[in-house]
């Protein structure tokens, strides 16, 4: 038995709205997408099994028609699909009528039903998300039925909001495979068994590092294996600059469009300044911007004072004061922004 677990694919968001790569990367969700399918119909599998937020909201019935079309285009694989909290299928849903492919098994309630496979020994469980947010563990006490063969459950969720989950009960409970969804990071819960694939394309700043589907199938011995397989157009990246006393605005720039150059241009970055620079430095993190596809800029480093020789220098002083004031405190990461940008604007104001 070989097949694919995706989930989180989000057809219809457009990550980054309002930069100049967004309008592509809603296309790449897609492209992306229709990539998998194509694989799948090169390389059939048994089963494709998706976890929910197959859409970024409830679906319109167009985009339903194309996801079905592509599912059609791969006869020999049964498809089972489960609604997220994203695409959630309330009464106004076009989930609700519409009629999938003859490969195609949706379930359509929040109740845990089965489903025997029509080809090979494996029964699926499913049960569909029918509003933004669910805090009922709706997964307690769901346990595979006696019977020959395969058990795998499809469910979404994790946390507070989305179906709470007892892992160490679920891990129990006897499923052979439990394919997850909600979580945009893959992550095994119980290697080979338990498993979020991630998002087949990142969605945001904060999910670094690539981005794909997990590849399931069985050895000789009857044993289910997984593997990662990387998918996304691109990916999102930290990037961190380390400053001292002689950085300039321009060798930031040629270092970060360097860097960029060798990690790669298509992906999108987070930079991160640390380390400590003068005073003088005049810092222009948009023109930092220009130099790929940025999207933060953000400053951790610290300035170049000799705070014991201003202190004494500028002592009686509102600048000295400043100074004692923040020496006398066990300071926090936005204390020290305050002391450093607060005095480089007093000792401004000083020598005017």
């Amino acid at each position: 038995m070989k097949f694919i677990h995706l989930a989180d694919v989000h057809l219809g968001a457009v990550p980054d709205r309002g930069t100049a790569w967004s309008s592509s990367r809603e296309e790449e969700i897609w492209t992306t997408f229709r990539r998998i399918i194509a694989g799948i119909r090169e390389n059939p599998v048994d089963l494709l099994l998706i976890s929910g937020d197959l859409f970024h909201r409830r679906p319109l019935r167009k985009e339903l028609r194309e996801v079905n079309s592509l599912f059609a285009a791969i006869p020999e694989t049964n498809v089972y699909i489960i609604a997220g909290n994203h695409d959630y299928m309330d009464g106004r849903s076009a989930y609700g009528s519409f009629e999938w492919a003859d490969n195609v098994i949706f379930f359509d309630s929040e109740e845990v039903m089965c489903v025997d496979d029509d080809r090979v020994p494996v029964t699926v469980y499913g049960l569909s998300l029918c509003r933004n947010e669910v805090k009922e563990p709706l997964l307690d006490g769901v346990c595979p039925e006696k019977g020959e063969g395969y058990h795998i459950l499809l469910a979404h969720g994790g946390d507070e909001k989305h179906v709470p989950i007892d892992f160490s009960a679920l891990a129990s409970a006897g499923f052979d495979y439990v394919a997850l969804g909600h979580i945009h990071k893959p992550k095994a819960i119980v290697k080979d068994r338990i498993v979020y694939p991630g998002s087949p394309e990142p969605l945001d700043r904060n999910e670094t590092g690539k981005h794909g589907y997990v590849e399931g199938f069985t050895d000789s011995e009857g044993n289910i294996h997984t593997r990662f397989v990387p998918a996304s157009a691109r990916i999102y990246e930290d990037i961190t600059l380390v400053m001292d006393e002689d950085t300039t605005q321009n060798e930031l720039e040629e270092k970060l469009s360097d860097m960029i150059e060798e990690k790669g241009q298509k992906n999108i970055y987070r930079v991160v300044l640390t380390g400590q620079r003068s005073p003088d430095l005049m810092l222009l993190p948009e023109k930092l911007k220009g130099c790929g596809n940025i999207v933060e800029i953000r400053d951790d480093s610290r300035l170049m004072y000799d705070l014991e020789l201003l202190e004494k220098k500028y002592a009686g002083t509102l600048v000295g004061d400043y100074i004692r004031y923040f020496s006398l405190k066990d300071t926090t990461e936005i204390d020290e922004k305050a002391l450093d940008y607060g005095l480089q604007a007093l000792l401004e104001t000083s020598m005017r």
